[in-house]
C-alpha cells in the first residue's frame, strides 16, 4: 500500500527523527561523489542556490560543499526517491568532491577484508 508521498507530485521529504535526510551526490555521468545529510534548511538552500548545501553532524551547522576549498558542487538536477527519504543530487563538481583531494569520497574498494585504491 502506498501513501501520498509515493504517488503525488508534491515535494514532501520524509526526514528522520533528527530532522535529516540522506543525500547522495553524483557527477553528471552518475559516478558517486559523496553521501551526506540534509535538513530542511539545507535542502531549501540547495534548491535556491543550485550549489550543494548539507547539514554537518560533526559541526552541528549548515555546510556548503566547497565553502573553504572552493570545490563546490553545482547542482544540475535534484531527484527524490519513491518514498521521499533520500535525495539524489546530479552535480557538476568544481574540483575534487572529497576533503582528501580525491575526485570521489569512494576511492577505495574492499577486497579480501582490506582496502585497495581504485585505479
Amino acid at each position: 500500500m502506498s501513501d501520498e508521498r509515493e504517488t503525488s507530485l508534491t515535494l514532501n521529504p520524509k526526514y528522520d527523527a533528527t530532522g535529516l535526510i540522506t543525500a547522495v551526490a553524483t557527477d553528471l555521468s552518475g559516478q558517486l561523489l559523496m553521501v551526506a545529510h540534509m535538513n530542511a534548511e539545507a535542502l531549501a538552500a540547495t534548491l535556491a542556490t543550485r550549489e550543494a548545501t548539507f547539514w554537518s553532524r560533526s559541526r552541528n551547522r549548515l555546510w556548503k560543499k566547497g565553502e573553504t576549498s572552493g570545490h563546490v558542487l553545482k547542482v544540475q538536477e535534484v531527484r527524490v526517491d519513491c518514498d521521499q527519504d533520500a535525495i539524489w543530487l546530479k552535480c557538476e563538481p568544481m574540483g575534487p568532491a572529497c576533503h582528501t583531494g580525491e575526485r570521489s569520497c569512494f576511492y577505495r574498494i574492499v577486497e579480501g577484508g582490506k582496502l585497495v585504491r581504485d585505479a
